[in-house]
This record gives C-alpha cells, structure tokens and sequence, in this order.
C-alpha cells in the first residue's frame, strides 16, 4: 500500500472506497484484488470498507476472511437488511481519508475506472459521478430509472442530479454537512447536496455483471423514488396545493355558467351523467390530495420513532482494531 503523511482538511491524503455487499459472496475475493491493484496504481493511502447489508448467503464470512488478510480492509456486519443508501451512510462515516468513493458490489463499475473520478475531482468539484456511455436495461427497469433520475433532479435542485449513478467519489468533509442525520429514509446523494453544489460526471466504462443479479426492480426503483421526494421535498404538497387551487377555480366557473344558463333559459341545466362526473373528478382531487398528505404524515410518524438508518452487529478488521485501541 502506498502511503503519505499528508494531512487534507482535517482527513488524510488518501481514499476510503466503501462497498455495500448484498448476497456476493462470490464476488469479494475478485473484488479486493482488482480494487488493491487499482488503488495501488493512484499512488495514495487506502482503505476498503465493505459493509454486509444483510446478506443471506455467506457474504459476511467471505468479508472476514478479507479483513484478517489484509489490514486495509474494514468489516462492518449489519444487523439486518436495511438498504444499500443506509449502507452506505454507515460505511462512509468509518471512513478515514480525504476522498470516499463508493461503488456496486458485483464489479460493474470497474475499480480500474477510480483514477478518472479522482482526476476529475481534483479539478475542483466535491463529488463526481461515473456515468456509463450506455445503460442496458430493460424497458420497464429503464422508465424506472429515468423517473428515478428525473425526482432526484427535482429533489436535489442540481442540473447534474440526472447523471448519477452508484459510482461516485466525493471529499470526506462533505459528511460533515449531514453528520447529524440520524432517519431511516436515506439518499446519499440528497445529503451531498446538504454540503455542496460543485457536481460534475465524468465517462466510465461499465462492465457486465458476471454474480448474481440487480436486486433494483422496477417496483423497488419507483419506490426509492417516492421515498426520496416524499422524504427531502415538499414538491407534491406544492402539486396538492396547485391541484386544490385548480379545481376550485373550475368549480366557481362551473357555477357561473349554471347559473348564467338557469337565468337566462329559466331552467336547470338537463344532464345528470355530465354533473355526476365533475362530482367524481373533485372526489378523486381529494383523494389524492388526502394520500399525499397521508404520505408527509408517514414520514412524520417515522421520524418521530427515531429509528436509526442502520445498526452495527460487528466490525471485523482495521476500524474494529482501532475501535478496541481505544
């Protein structure tokens, strides 16, 4: 490992590279090789935390075996399932050096791609993206991820916001801006947002998968969707509001006209279908301003419970050896 001495805004010159792992256990031993021998060539100290999320295979062991092998690698055994953007969180609060980057578990963003984040950060940006040439996907899983990308432009107020992607490096003391977040609904790249506006992407090559499968459906996509604008955005009140507003005014201009037509042919107006129809078109206004309200209202209750966005189970390797120093 190289290493330097040098001190970066409170944080050592170096890279932390986290990695939430979810059922890879065939993938750890590839992926510590080929990420040693990537950081290797950028010439800075490093460090590898990968963060088990739950995993229902032996993914956590595989991570031991890692951690008692090489000293620059940290452990951190979740107590549960609780999301790859709450593992996240977890493994970059561990982090050490002045540049995190985090990544997939399953090698499609390749360790080799690292040097050009970093390189591109160095230019003067806080958090830089790896955005692939080409995304594959099918196309119920690509509207998801367009809708996706498109809320997460709208939620974090960045034009940048819809090149995200999972491959990101950022400086560490942008944590700094959301050092207190402390719910269960988490979206690392909204909290960015809390420290800074200096975005950028840069072209990445993107590998095949060759473990396992995305665990991103399309359900799961629209849901992490609804959870970020419901959770970091007021923006559907504001469209409950605009609808609210909308369709009061239709109702007043609906009123006028009956009345001016009652008044003027001395009848109501015949139509039962037509009046019975506007009356269902308002109910469903409520209903849907209701739900939206009802939504706001679920993450208040969420909130006031206090969950943490993730609890430990075990630390095996360096940061548990410092934590026992200590």
């Amino acid at each position: 490992m190289k290493t330097c001495g040098t001190q970066i805004e409170g944080f050592r010159k170096g890279v932390s590279v986290v990695v939430p792992v979810y059922n890879s256990e065939g993938m750890i031993r590839t992926l510590v090789e080929r990420a040693r021998a990537a950081l290797d060539s950028i010439g800075r100290e490093y460090e590898l935390i990968l963060v088990n999320d739950g995993s229902a295979d032996g993914s956590w062991k595989k991570i031991r075996e890692a951690a008692a092998e090489h000293g620059w690698i940290t452990g951190i055994n979740l107590m549960r399932n609780y999301g790859q953007h709450n593992a996240l969180l977890c493994g970059v609060r561990k982090a050490q050096y002045s540049v995190t980057v985090t990544m997939d578990d399953d090698l499609q963003h390749p360790p080799e791609e690292i040097r050009k984040l970093i390189d591109k950060l160095d230019e003067g940006f806080d958090v830089v993206y790896g955005v692939p040439e080409e995304e594959k996907h099918g196309f119920w899983r690509g509207v998801a991820s367009r809708f996706t990308k498109i809320t997460m432009r709208r939620v974090m107020g960045v034009k940048s916001a819809e090149d995200i992607s999972a491959f990101r490096a950022f400086r560490t003391n942008t944590r700094a801006a959301f050092a207190d977040y402390n719910a269960p609904f988490v979206v690392i790249d909204v909290l960015l947002t809390w420290g800074t506006t200096r975005f950028a992407s840069m072209t990445v090559r993107r590998d095949c998968r060759s473990f396992g499968r995305s665990n991103y459906t399309f359900r799961k996509l629209i849901y992490h969707a609804l959870v970020m604008i419901t959770s970091f955005s007021v923006a559907p009140l504001q469209l409950a509001s605009v609808a609210g507003f909308a369709f009061t005014a239709f109702g007043v201009f609906l009123l006028a006209y009956v009345l001016a037509v009652y008044f003027i042919n001395k009848g109501s107006i015949p139509g039962f279908p037509f009046l019975a129809s506007i009356i269902s078109i308002f109910s469903g206004v409520q209903l849907f301003v209701l739900g939206i309200i009802g939504e706001y209202l679920a993450r208040v209750h969420t909130h006031s419970m206090k969950r943490p966005p993730f609890a430990v189970k075990e630390i095996s390797g360096r940061a548990g050896r410092e934590e026992d120093g200590d």
